[in-house]
C-alpha cells in the first residue's frame, strides 16, 4: 500500500497520472479522454467537449464541458466540381 502512495505522489507533480488517464472515459459519450496539456484539459474526442483539470483535478460533471470549435477544412467549390464531371 505505502509503495502505490508512492506513486501516486510521484505522479502528483506532473497533473494527472497515466494510470488515472487510462480509465477515466467522457461522463457522456463513455469513450476514452485525451489529455491536452496547452489547455490543461481532458478533451473527448468522440463528442468534442474539453473538461477543465482544475488544480490537478479533472472536472467531469457534463455542464462544466465546453464545446470544442472544429474548424471545417473542406472545400465546398472543389466538392462541386467533382460532382458535375460526367
Amino acid at each position: 500500500m505505502v509503495r502505490i502512495g508512492k506513486v501516486l505522489l510521484k505522479e502528483a507533480g506532473s497533473g494527472i497520472s497515466k494510470n488515472l488517464l487510462d480509465i477515466l472515459v467522457c461522463p457522456l459519450s463513455k469513450q476514452p479522454l485525451r489529455l491536452c496539456e496547452e489547455t490543461n484539459s481532458l478533451i473527448s474526442d468522440a463528442i468534442g467537449v474539453s473538461y477543465p483539470i482544475k488544480d490537478g483535478i479533472p472536472c467531469l460533471v457534463p455542464r462544466d464541458g465546453k464545446i470544442l470549435e472544429i474548424e471545417d477544412d473542406s472545400d465546398p467549390a472543389g466538392s462541386a466540381d467533382s460532382s458535375t464531371t460526367k
